[in-house]
């Protein structure tokens, strides 16, 4: 952490490197010690803004890692504007989202280590690359029904090793605005107009549908008995 902050500060330009797992340990509650999956948003002057503790879970993640459980998501003012973290699979779930547009997040910073091999064997018996089609799906999919844009970095490598690659920035109407279109690792440089998020947010209002007293979907999921 102390390399990134002081090549932030160097370069004067935010980082969030990836994620870090930390070990946590709780003395009051007299526990075992836990990992935690923990995403930083760093500053221009290598301070740290925002600090994010992995929420979803992928399944074989669970016998190691520790969630944030109900923790509230949280969104961080940055010289980008509001932005909110979230890790891999937390792409999978909606609600996710939505307490961070609730809040005002308009770039969303989601840093993943997501393979084609995530997918199970019957899975890929019908399409090789389902995976792939669910980051591609998904990524635009949030954007549009969020009004917000996406960053997300994906890990690459080897395409004998399962690597999905396509990393991508995101908006409302032109979906990516740069996609890493194969496993290999590689950079983008992207100019991000987010003046393009209210234009979504004019044209679909979901922003403003969320801050009605009426909202009608306030309600919290609960385990059928």
């Amino acid at each position: 952490m102390k390399r990134y902050q002081a090549l932030a500060k160097e370069l004067g330009i935010c980082i969030v490197p990836g994620t870090i797992v930390e070990r946590h340990t709780d003395a009051s509650e007299n526990e075992e010690d836990k990992l935690l999956n923990v995403c930083y948003f760093i500053g221009p002057n290598g301070d740290v803004i925002g600090k994010y503790v992995k929420k979803n879970l992928w399944h074989p993640e669970r016998e190691h890692l520790t969630s944030s459980t109900t923790d509230a998501h949280q969104v961080f003012d940055t010289p980008l504007g509001k932005v909110g973290l979230l890790v891999c699979w937390d792409l999978a779930f909606p609600e996710a989202f939505r307490e961070l547009i609730a809040q005002g997040a308009r770039l969303i910073v989601i840093p993943s280590f997501w393979t084609l091999n995530d997918c199970s064997p019957a899975g890929r018996a019908y399409n090789p690359s389902a995976e792939g089609l669910f980051l591609d799906s998904f990524l635009t999919t949030r954007c549009f029904e969020n009004t917000c844009a996406i960053a997300f970095c994906n890990a690459g490598g080897p395409n004998a090793e399962g690597y999905a690659g396509l990393s991508q920035v995101c908006i409302p109407f032109a979906g990516p605005l740069v996609r890493m279109g194969g496993p290999s690792e590689g950079m983008a440089v992207v100019d991000l107009d987010l003046g393009v998020l209210d234009i979504a947010e004019d044209n679909y209002k979901v922003r403003a549908d969320l801050a009605r007293e009426d909202w009608h979907y306030s309600y919290r999921h609960t385990q059928a008995q």
